[in-house]
């Protein structure tokens, strides 16, 4: 009997899982893979996210990791035309002057999990999640497939998915509870890749952005003088070049004329990772009883923001400080899940809906026809005063006045 179960090793379960284990509560964390692993993301670290690192015992081993120091993003109308957002103003109010850290998932999720270890977290890798446990219409834990074939059961008094766009237990709930919603699918309208690349020739300690034609990318510096691209097209686009990442790249991708400059001598240096998406925005954060959604099973923020990974860190410290206060309550048999669940519903609104409606119109405009996309270029572009305060909004926060 555990009190907290998390399916989901990534950032959000793993942050999730070490605030909770620092509590004193009793947590597994159940990850498919074994780390470290490769993971289709921007790998783009806001400098907001050390503060996270900070309090998740963390920050000196990210530091030390090798990553590449990302000074500012570079955002590239299809033109070519350039807006920067230098990585100073996300990380704060007036006189900051932290960089953003391009650091590559599978280093970053293998010392995240080392350290939920560390806290006393029980970890099982290579355990995929074969179903719930379900109490009526309660969750009650979860059963975990092993690479021995053999399946065991795991009783919590909460479960957190944790599992990222797939949302794989709010989905097998919606499925196993008879109910609509979280269990249905929509044909996917995007297709994401990403790889790491040798011989880009982005600017030095640079995200850079490309719009194009249903969709965008982006390249920044990672570990080993690799860089990271990682773009999303239409999947129309996708089939009608064979499902080739590396010819989505060259035909879509590279429409965009900074991309073709930045892109032309690039190859991979290791395989193409690929996955359709279905949507962005926001999911329900408590989709059954007894269950939570953290990270991207909960809300998938446009990566073009890169506040990703804060979102997936900060959800999952939002929910532990949720849980933290409830758990002892709970202990005693003197608060029912619903106030959990009104408590954590609540917070995530107050914190993550303003940014993430804020993201829905931007996206929008990213997704304009061409010469829409170079007003805005050239109206960014204009005000440095504007552009900070979009950029901090995607934070969940704009600028101060006078800042």
């Amino acid at each position: 009997m555990y009190e907290v179960i998390i399916v989901g090793g990534g950032p959000a379960g793993a942050s999730a899982a070490i605030h909770l284990a620092r509590a004193g509560a009793r947590v597994l964390l159940a990850e498919q893979r074994r780390f470290p692993r490769a993971k289709l993301c921007g790998e783009f670290i806001s400098p907001e996210c050390l503060a996270h690192f900070g309090r998740l015992g963390v920050l000196e081993g990210m530091r030390d990791a090798g990553g590449a120091e990302v000074a500012e993003t570079v955002f590239y109308a299809r033109s070519g035309r350039g807006v920067a957002v230098p990585s100073k103003w996300l990380g704060g109010g007036r006189g900051t002057t932290a960089a953003a850290l391009g650091l590559s998932r599978a280093e970053m999720d293998r010392r995240l999990l080392m350290r939920a270890k560390e806290a006393g977290v029980e970890v099982l890798e290579e355990s995929s999640f074969g179903g719930l446990l379900l109490e009526g219409s309660r969750v009650r834990g979860v059963r975990l497939k092993f690479a021995d074939g053999k399946e065991r059961e795991f009783s919590s008094r909460v479960t957190i998915d944790a599992t990222g766009r797939q949302r794989v237990l709010a989905r097998r709930f919606g499925r196993e509870s008879g109910r609509g919603g979280a269990g249905e699918r929509t044909r996917p309208a995007l297709v994401a890749f990403k790889a790491h690349l040798e011989g880009a020739r982005g600017a030095a300690q640079a995200c850079e952005i490309y719009f194009y034609r249903g969709g965008y990318g982006g390249l920044s510096p990672v570990e080993g003088g690799l860089s990271n691209l990682c773009f999303i097209a239409r999947a129309a686009d996708v089939r009608e070049r064979g499902s080739d990442a590396g010819r989505v790249m060259r035909e879509v991708l590279m429409r965009n004329a900074r991309a073709a400059e930045t892109l032309k001598e690039a190859r991979p240096a290791g395989e193409w990772l690929g996955v359709a998406l279905e949507s962005f925005g926001r999911h329900e954060p408590v989709p059954a009883e007894g269950l939570l959604a953290v990270g991207d099973a909960a809300a998938f923020i446009d990566p073009f923001t890169g506040s990703g990974m804060l979102m997936a860190l900060e959800s999952g410290e939002l929910a532990a400080a949720a849980l933290g206060e409830w758990l002892p309550r709970a202990r005693r048999g003197g608060e029912e899940f619903a106030a959990l669940a009104r408590r954590y519903r609540a917070r995530y609104g107050e914190r993550f809906d303003a940014r993430l409606r804020l993201c829905g119109l931007l996206r929008r405009a990213a997704f304009a026809p061409r010469p829409l996309t170079e007003i805005a270029t050239l109206l960014l572009g204009s005000s440095a005063r504007l552009r900070r305060g979009v950029a901090r909004a995607t934070r969940g926060s704009a600028f101060p006045a006078g800042a």
